[in-house]
């Protein structure tokens, strides 16, 4: 026959550590998904910079120029690392480097929020 076992409340502390542990590993996987998302946006407008660059769009039109200006500012600090004699080829290069790297350390970021 069993016997039922009574506790006081408030002694039962696992169901509380294990509703904190389950919280911070759902912060810790909203966080992975918010900095994944910034990352791939970030790459996304470099390499629409890219491609305005590359295809000569027209700098006159304003979501051209916004879009060309934000991914000039991204991948700033990339800006001028191979110098080359066709303006398009080194933008394409430089900036698909920065695309490259903003993509990497987002990965390696994630990679370490969903470790623990």
């Amino acid at each position: 026959m069993r016997t039922a076992r009574f506790r006081r409340p408030g002694t039962d502390t696992g169901g509380a550590a294990a509703i904190a542990a389950g919280a911070a590993i759902g912060t810790a996987n909203a966080l992975a998904r918010l900095v994944s998302l910034i990352a791939s946006l970030v790459a996304l407008v470099i390499v629409a910079g890219i491609a305005f660059v590359v295809l000569k769009a027209n700098m006159g039109n304003s979501v051209v120029s916004s879009i060309h200006d934000a991914a000039k500012f991204l991948a700033g600090p990339f800006d001028g690392l191979f110098k080359l004699h066709d303006h398009r080829l080194g933008v394409a290069i430089n900036w698909g480097i920065a695309a490259l790297v903003y993509l990497f350390v987002g990965r390696l970021v994630v990679r370490l929020l969903r470790r623990y």
